[in-house]
């Protein structure tokens, strides 16, 4: 979310990014740099450089960001570690994961960076809204 606000042409350093999100900077620095592998960043080295995000925010989901870290797509395979689950021969438990996996599977896919950042704006000015209502001087009874 930090690389997806940032303003066109620019980029922000790891340290900068780990310091706003409070995540050690070291354990960053080596997810920013699988990220841009994946081609979902952009990195530029020396002064002003850093990460960016090499595609719109409309244009990445949350899968796209997931994948290339945890590798969710090995989750088609069997929980409990046999080899031949499927629908039509199923372990104990592929019926409650199919249906956990594919729901979360589905909100990672059709979610993008996009959305994120429009509900990190309204989560905003809500609590602008109630601060502004609570600090609003002209309301002394009110505070």
């Amino acid at each position: 979310m930090v690389l997806a606000d940032l303003p066109p042409e620019e980029y922000a350093g790891a340290s900068t990014v780990a310091e706003e999100i409070a995540a050690p900077k070291n354990y960053l620095g080596k997810l920013l740099q699988s990220l841009s592998h994946a081609g979902l960043l952009e990195s530029q080295k020396g002064f002003g450089g850093g990460f960016r995000l090499a595609r719109d925010p409309q244009e990445i989901s949350l899968l796209d960001v997931l994948e290339p870290i945890e590798q969710v797509s090995r989750w088609s395979q069997c929980m409990l570690g046999h080899g031949g689950c499927s629908d039509e021969s199923p372990c104990a438990l592929h019926s409650g994961w199919k249906v956990v996996r594919d729901g979360y599977l589905r909100l990672m896919r059709e979610t993008t960076l996009a959305d994120l950042q429009r509900q990190q704006t309204l989560t905003r000015n809500a609590i602008s809204g109630v601060a502004a209502t609570v600090l609003d001087p002209t309301r002394p009874g009110d505070a």
